[in-house]
């Protein structure tokens, strides 16, 4: 489903741009009638009802003319939240040091569930060191299927 998502992404990313938000990610949770196209927003001024509405609209003219997806899904448009997901090198370099939740599409190390703190992130190798619990682990981003900060209370 990256694919999609990605082809979703460079669709949209220059609308959601010139409209004056950035285009965070997109998610596609395929299930029949009941698929979601989620996109995540945002700006230097914070994200309300009233941008995700406006982004809403522009995307959803874009995606009847040019149609990445066959079939239905319901689009949502929001802000990243308080456990904001990240998607790409440059997320990961602006939380180093920061908690996170990660689940990679298949097995590392008999796991796919890591939790801990970006310790460094090389983009050259386009990989993260999460440093846990049971010491450093090193995952490529490519192999990250969904990464959110954790929150802290």
């Amino acid at each position: 489903m990256a694919k999609i998502a990605d082809k979703v992404l460079s669709i949209l990313n220059p609308s959601v741009h010139a409209l004056g938000y950035e285009l965070l990610g997109v998610e596609y949770v395929p299930s029949g009638k009941h698929s979601v196209l989620r996109l995540y927003i945002d700006s230097e001024k914070g994200i309300g009802v009233d941008d995700c509405e406006v982004v809403s609209r522009q995307v959803s003219s874009i995606m009847d003319v040019e149609d990445p997806i066959s079939g239905q899904y319901n689009l949502e448009v929001s802000s990243p939240g308080i456990e904001r997901p990240l998607f790409s090198v440059s997320h990961y370099m602006r939380f180093l040091g920061h908690d996170v939740r990660i689940r990679t599409y298949r097995p590392i190390d008999g796991r796919r569930s890591f939790t801990g703190a970006i310790g460094s992130v090389s983009e050259k190798s386009n990989a993260i060191e999460l440093v846990t619990e049971l010491g450093p682990v090193t995952l490529e981003i490519d192999l990250i299927e969904k990464a959110n900060l954790v929150a802290h209370f």
